[in-house]
């Protein structure tokens, strides 16, 4: 068994697809699947179901992913600590964040680290704050950045920044004119928000909370995956949301969207990181650009 092999093996389980994990390794098919087959021969257990051009991971495969990840991370941290020798003329730095971070307010530390280390590869992986912790726990990525604290005793985690938010609705809205809106007119509105499982969704419900919703007052008109799909549902016109001044500040701008003068608890932005894994020189640099 290699880490060729491995490598190969965890991209087709992710991707689900022989060509697409080809592809996303720089491989032909003919590689990518005489890999796994060299695999299942070699130890004698089924990793994978194929039934017509789709493959399912079987009940060894499932099991045999986690054990591979684990293997693929060690590799990837001994490189890591051989990279440091280098002095940040070459290296890696993979960061996860959840959406707002993402899109927002990290873009421009970014920026700054690769203008400082041009050597350094990065690669930023998006997702929900859930996501973000979980790829932090499998060793995918070096440091994660999220909208709220999460509950994994293996990170640590530490506030690096607060947001401000507002209860935006769109021009047309009947709240837009006056800027407000009583209880009453609350507890009737229609709402815009983000899927279970995101750091926005958790703050929104938060900051309805303390205007005086109980959860149970909240009409959810529509769930979307995506702060970008939020507004652009509320500019519609579909409803009103909470979402961070960073998302909103352009619409706002414009006249698109409209915050309401209600008060609004803020929100902090936290910087997560394994605490049994190396701390490279690249991650020590990304972390002081931070403060």
């Amino acid at each position: 068994m290699t880490l060729e092999q491995l490598r190969i093996f965890v991209a087709v389980a992710e991707q689900e697809h022989m060509t697409r994990a080809a592809e996303t390794l720089h491989l032909t098919q003919s590689a990518t699947s005489a890999a796994i087959a060299a695999l299942e021969e070699r130890h004698a257990v089924r990793l994978f179901d194929r039934v017509g051009r789709n493959i399912k991971l079987t009940s060894a495969g499932k099991l045999f992913l986690t054990e591979a990840r684990a293997v693929l991370a060690r590799s990837a941290a001994a490189e890591a600590m051989l990279d440091d020798l280098a002095g940040l003329k070459l290296g890696s730095l993979a960061l996860a964040a959840s959406q707002t971070v993402g899109n927002y307010w990290l873009p421009p530390l970014i920026q700054r680290y690769h203008s400082l280390y041009p050597g350094i590869a990065l690669d930023l992986k998006i997702g929900n704050t859930e996501q973000v912790a979980a790829w932090l726990l499998d060793g995918r990525a070096d440091l994660g950045f999220a909208e709220g604290k999460v509950d994994a005793p293996a990170l640590s985690s530490r506030v690096v920044a607060e947001d401000e938010l507002v209860l935006v609705v769109g021009a047309s809205h009947p709240w837009a004119r006056k800027r407000t809106a009583t209880l009453n007119e609350l507890k009737a509105s229609e709402w815009i928000a983000r899927e279970q499982g995101s750091g926005t969704r958790k703050v929104f419900e938060m900051a309805l909370a303390e205007l005086g919703l109980k959860k149970n007052d909240t009409r959810i008109a529509l769930e979307l995956p995506s702060n970008e799909s939020v507004r652009g549902a509320v500019i519609a016109g579909s409803g009103a949301t909470v979402l961070s001044k960073l998302v909103a500040e352009n619409t706002l701008k414009s006249g698109a969207l409209v915050a309401l003068k209600l008060p609004l608890p803020s929100r902090s932005f936290y910087l997560l990181r394994h605490k049994e894994r190396h701390q490279t020189r690249a991650d020590k640099e990304f972390v002081k650009l931070i403060g």
